[in-house]
């Protein structure tokens, strides 16, 4: 044990033989790791892999990095693994160290076993590993040995670590057998670094000023080759057994409960050797474990383990006791919704300081960003709460779909995070019931996403499996098409064939895949089945009708002709005379269900199944009008003739609640699309917001203030916005003294969630469009929090609204407040609503000076900076500021987060959204040609995306700037 680190059971052996050559590695390697990583500073990457030691010198041409030229055909050269081998099971031990060592280096050490079997004869072992230091046993990176006996190993001729594709690999002299079972062995050493990937350290600061190091993980999509040498790859399953070497004053925790735990002293310090049991068969992206002094609060009621970890102050005030609340249920309700028991014996829930995505699914160990885990009645609102029960929902509902039953490669992850997606609603439904949240999926999914698969590089649902190779590529495949189209189209499934139907085919797919992998036709197949059994009635296989909203990109508009009937559709495109380059085998048609009725009543769906047909009962005549797609369960936009308009026009101007309030939001929705569209005027658009005046339900506040937004970005450089400011006071205004009125001058909170969020609405509008009664109540607010810094007067949904309005009207005073605030907050949500709000002020040296904060991590977190870098530029005064610091900065951001950050598509888009000049496009054409040599990441398709939106946008602003000014200026003339 004098290596300082614990040895699994099995390979107990063979270390002891490797120990006396290893002791020496060890503490060199640190050293080694140092220099390395020195070598490559500032080079655009982070390759810190080496290969030798300084007690282990390879021969000549038998161990090190290739360096030749990549020969393509090579096995080693390509980035998917061979299928010669499959893993069975991996018993990895790992002791993180907390503190740097003399270099300033947080490191790991580890060893790792994998029993492997052999599929078909290979001289090769080809394993992922990234960024690791191994002591060389022998001359080698690692030993073989051949398991069960009857069978000899092969002797190891080279071994050596190809970085480009992230591998090591194993030369032998002589093939493995086929049906043989092999073990691999190797010591290795890493960096605990802060990248926010693999095995990785997050750090907080407690109440009494100490740092305190944290070490966790992130393995999805491609870092669990960081931690150890695995076969990194979704349908690579194995049983894992971790072990964790830890300060005996930490807990650590992994994907399963503890075995065993005992005492050591190791180099005259206290560590725990801590056994977890070994998992079921299950991927490496689900693999994690955490050394931490969290806490933890419980649940064991059920026959499930429930912990809600955090830090420790967090955790003793509560922050953890909603989740906690909800996480049973939530849980019941899928075990119910999957016909099948949670598959583990426990479910940790952590909340980290530092964490890149929102949340991971770690089986059994789900990891979140803190503000989508913790809550605190005092300081979060019903906007931190919805999220914290959704996030959790959505990660709970992967614990079975896509842990339990995984997808085979990243092409389809469509399915596995839109069906998460989706459901996450569900979840959150059973949770709080009196919600209505699954109303929410057409904001907050389908219209947001449509935005995006209206351009021509939007891309089909599913890729074709050699299309995702590179760990960037699989990165790029998180977008809000695979979460929020693939919610949107499986909510229309689901729909269509009914939520019954629907569930029995998709527990028939869990209970026959479980443990295993699939492709995303596997639960067709479950689903038509259950169809048959159901006697649904389809014009054609689910197969057939999926094919053609999962294959090609994009989404139809259906128009319908009141006046005879006729009903056609089209691919819906922001810009029509843009070039469609990728082709489809159906021709950009859809089988497409369509939901309907008339001021009378409501009638059967309707098929539509080619492009242009005619429907009698689609024959309707003035004043009666015709609604198409209830509830908007359909992933498709609508349009009707003039008549019809007019007719709906009337009657949300007359009596608008008998239309459905899902659909008041649709007529505003696709209104204002189809007028960027070119398809109706844009004075249809808005006057579909006129009846807000007496509209007070959220939905269609919520889709008018989402769409006048894109008026706001295009122009408010302009004079059109003088008019179209004085136009939303105006009918923003009953909508302030409504809530004003309810909440008894806004001392109550209104009942139920949309009703908050409106009352939100109302103040966010009323103060960022100026009306002097809503500024003068943030200046109220600011005035009574500066008398008493302790007492907080503002309530905790109007926050975000309030403390925006302090910033923009305060000056230097209200900045240096509200950072003073944001740097002693202590939680997440608060500091979250106080780092956007500083990004409110109009004054162009305090939006530069907070955008270098973001390239400092002691004032801004990393998983943060992108996000506030977002706010700035949604700021009218900070966009082009950011976009010059984003131009100026590109390399040094880019080499900081890795293209593989889930982040830059987001950033791209927030930088460019108000782009609409020539001027602007050149920019970001001259952009794209500069940082050819390194490229975008994740961004790459977000930046082709944003060429193509300026494009749309200058042609827009010239085709109706006059036409919108004329409008704003003829409904406001008169006040």
């Amino acid at each position: 044990m004098a290596a300082g680190f614990f040895i699994s059971r099995t390979v107990g052996i063979v270390a002891i033989v490797l120990a006396v050559g290893a002791v020496a590695t060890i503490i060199a390697l640190s050293v080694v790791y140092a220099q390395e990583k020195n070598k490559h500073t500032g080079s655009g990457t982070d390759d810190t892999t080496t290969t030798a030691t300084p007690t282990a010198t390879a021969a000549p041409n038998t161990t090190g990095t290739a360096t030749t030229t990549a020969d393509p055909s090579k096995p080693w050269n390509q980035w998917r693994l061979p299928t010669t081998l499959m893993p069975d099971y991996y018993e990895v031990t790992l002791q993180p160290f907390l503190t740097p060592d003399v270099n300033n280096m947080y490191l790991f050490k580890g060893n790792s076993s994998v029993v492997f079997v052999c599929m078909q004869d290979t001289d090769l072992i080809i394993i992922h590993s990234n960024k690791l230091n191994y002591t060389m046993q022998g001359s080698f990176h690692v030993s073989l040995e051949a398991v069960n006996g009857g069978t000899e190993q092969p002797a190891i001729s080279s071994t050596w670590l190809q970085t480009t594709t992230q591998y090591l690999v194993v030369q032998l002299n002589h093939p493995l057998r086929k049906g043989q079972r092999y073990r691999l062995f190797s010591i290795f050493t890493g960096e605990l670094a802060d990248d926010l990937a693999g095995f990785y350290r997050s750090e907080y600061v407690d109440e009494s000023g100490a740092k305190k190091v944290v070490a966790t993980t992130q393995m999805q999509a491609a870092d669990a080759r960081k931690a150890f040498p695995c076969f990194d790859e979704p349908a690579m399953k194995a049983n894992f057994t971790v072990t964790l070497i830890h300060p005996s004053d930490h807990s650590a925790i992994s994907n399963m409960p503890v075995e065993s735990t005992q005492q050591q002293m190791i180099d005259g310090k206290s560590w725990n050797v801590t056994v977890f049991q070994t998992t079921p068969k299950m991927s490496t992206y689900l693999l994690a474990f955490i050394v931490s002094q969290f806490n933890y609060v419980q649940n064991d009621s059920e026959n499930v383990l429930i912990r809600i970890w955090g830090r420790p102050k967090a955790i003793a005030e509560g922050q953890g006791n909603y989740a906690l609340q909800v996480t049973g249920p939530i849980l019941n309700f899928f075990e119910r919704h999957y016909n099948t028991a949670y598959p583990l014996p426990k479910s940790d829930q952590v909340g980290l300081p530092d964490f890149n995505a929102g949340a991971m699914e770690n089986w059994g160990l789900v990891t979140y960003r803190e503000n989508s885990l913790l809550f605190d009645n005092a300081y979060s609102s019903i906007g931190n709460k919805e999220r914290v029960v959704t996030v959790i929902a959505h990660e709970l509902a992967h614990q079975w779909f896509g842990n339990l039953v995984t997808l085979r490669w990243w092409n389809d992850l469509w399915l596995n995070e839109g069906f998460a997606s989706y459901v996450e609603y569900l979840g959150a439904d059973s949770a709080e019931p009196s919600w209505d949240i699954k109303d929410l999926m057409v904001l907050n999914e389908v219209y947001t996403v449509m935005a995006t698969d209206a351009l021509t590089t939007s891309h089909p649902l599913t890729f074709r499996e050699d299309e995702i190779n590179t760990p960037a590529q699989i990165s790029e495949v998180f977008d809000s098409i695979a979460y929020s189209k693939g919610a949107s189209v499986l909510r229309m499934l689901s729909d269509f064939i009914s939520e019954d139907v629907f569930k029995k085919g998709l527990q028939s797919y869990l209970h026959t895949f479980a443990y295993g992998n699939t492709v995303y036709t596997d639960l067709w197949v479950h689903l038509q089945e259950a169809v048959m059994k159901s006697n649904v009635s389809l014009p054609s296989s689910i197969s057939n009708i999926m094919d053609r909203w999962t294959l090609q990109m994009g989404f139809p508009v259906v128009t319908v002709n009141t006046l005879d009937g006729t009903v056609t559709q089209n691919h819906f495109l922001l810009n029509r005379s843009s070039v469609v380059e990728r082709p489809s085998v159906f021709d950009y048609t859809w089988i497409v269900p369509i939901t309907w009725m008339t001021d009378k009543a409501s009638g059967k769906r309707y098929w539509l199944t080619t492009s242009s047909e005619t429907n009698n009962d689609f024959k309707v005549s003035r004043p009666s009008w015709l609604l198409l797609n209830l509830n908007v369960s359909g992933y498709f936009r609508v349009n009707y003739n003039l008549e019809n308009w007019e007719q709906l026009l009337t009657q949300l101007s007359t009596n608008h609640q008998v239309i459905p309030v899902i659909n008041r939001a649709q007529i505003i929705d696709d209104a204002f699309n189809l007028a960027r569209a070119k398809y109706i005027n844009v004075t249809v658009a808005l006057r579909t917001t006129q009846f807000l005046s007496k509209e007070t339900a959220y939905m269609p506040w919520e889709a008018a203030l989402n769409n006048l937004h894109y008026f706001q970005l295009m122009f408010d450089r302009s004079e059109v916005f003088g008019v179209m400011t004085k136009y939303i006071q105006k009918q923003v205004m009953p909508l302030f003294n409504h809530y004003k009125n309810i909440t008894n001058n806004w001392d109550t909170i209104p009942s139920g969630l949309m009703n908050q969020y409106n009352e939100i609405n109302a103040i966010s509008t009323a103060c960022s469009y100026g009306i002097p009664e809503c500024q003068q109540l943030a200046t109220n607010y600011f005035r009574q929090w500066k008398d008493n810094v302790t007492h907080n007067p503002i309530a905790p949904n109007l926050r975000s609204a309030i403390y925006c309005s302090i910033v923009a009207t305060g000056g230097e005073e209200a900045w240096n407040f509200i950072w003073d605030r944001f740097k002693e907050a202590t939680v997440v949500s608060e500091a979250d609503k106080l780092r956007t709000a500083l990004s409110c002020s109009p004054h162009p040296w305090i939006l530069n000076r907070y955008l270098q904060y973001t390239l400092d991590p002691n004032k801004i977190r990393k998983q943060d900076a992108t996000a506030t870098i977002n706010s700035i530029a949604s700021n009218v005064v900070g966009q082009p500021l950011a976009w010059d610091f984003i131009r100026g900065n590109w390399r040094t951001i880019f080499g900081q987060y890795g293209g593989g950050s889930f982040s830059f598509s987001r950033l791209i888009l927030s930088v460019t959204q108000r782009f609409s000049t020539e001027f602007e496009l050149e920019q970001l054409m001259q952009f794209k040609a500069d940082n050819q040599d390194i490229g975008f990441g994740s961004g790459t398709r977000a930046l082709e995306q944003a060429l193509e939106r300026t494009r749309a946008n200058i042609e827009w602003v010239k085709e109706n700037k006059k036409t919108v000014l004329a409008w704003f200026q003829g409904e406001t003339a008169a006040s």
